[in-house]
C-alpha cells in the first residue's frame, strides 16, 4: 500500500505515543534543582567547617562527582534519570554518571579495549583529561 507524505505523517502522529512534555519539564526541572541544592548544601557545609570559599566549592565538587559516580556504580543514577531527565544531565553528577556508566557497561571487554577506549567513546576526552589533570594538579599542589 502506497502512501502519501502527507497520509504517511498522519499516521505516525497517530500512532506515536503522547508526550507530556510539561510534565516532563517540571519533573526535570525538580530533580535538577534538587541536585543543585544538595550540593548547595554540601558547599554550605564546607564553609561552617571552616573551610575557604574557594576550597568549599572544591571539596563540593569533588563530593558531587563522587556521588554520581557512586550512585551509578550501584545504580541508582539512571533511576534517578529515568524520572528527571535532562534534569540530571546538566549538574556535575550527570558528567560522573557519563564517565561511570560505559566504563561499568564495558568493563567485560577488558580494562584497556573495554572500559578505557569506551570512556573515551562516551564521555570525551575533554572530561576524563579534565578530571585527570585536575588530580594531578591537586597532588602537586598539596605536595609543594
Amino acid at each position: 500500500m502506497r502512501r502519501s507524505k502527507q497520509e504517511y505523517a498522519e499516521y505516525v502522529k497517530e500512532k506515536m505515543p503522547k508526550s507530556p512534555l510539561w510534565k516532563d519539564v517540571l519533573k526535570a526541572f525538580v530533580i535538577g534543582g534538587l541536585i543543585c541544592c544538595v550540593g548547595q548544601g554540601l558547599h554550605t557545609l564546607y564553609a561552617s567547617w571552616g573551610a575557604a570559599e574557594e576550597d568549599a566549592g572544591t571539596w563540593t565538587t569533588i563530593t558531587m562527582v563522587f556521588i554520581g559516580a557512586f550512585l551509578t556504580g550501584v545504580g541508582v543514577y539512571d533511576r534517578i534519570a529515568r524520572h528527571g531527565g535532562a534534569g540530571t544531565l546538566v549538574p556535575v553528577t550527570g558528567f560522573a554518571n557519563s564517565v561511570v556508566s560505559p566504563a561499568l557497561e564495558f568493563k567485560t571487554e577488558g580494562f584497556i579495549t573495554g572500559m578505557a577506549a569506551k570512556i573515551f567513546t562516551i564521555a570525551g576526552p575533554v572530561i576524563v583529561f579534565g578530571i585527570a589533570a585536575s588530580v594531578i594538579y591537586g597532588v602537586i599542589l598539596m605536595l609543594f
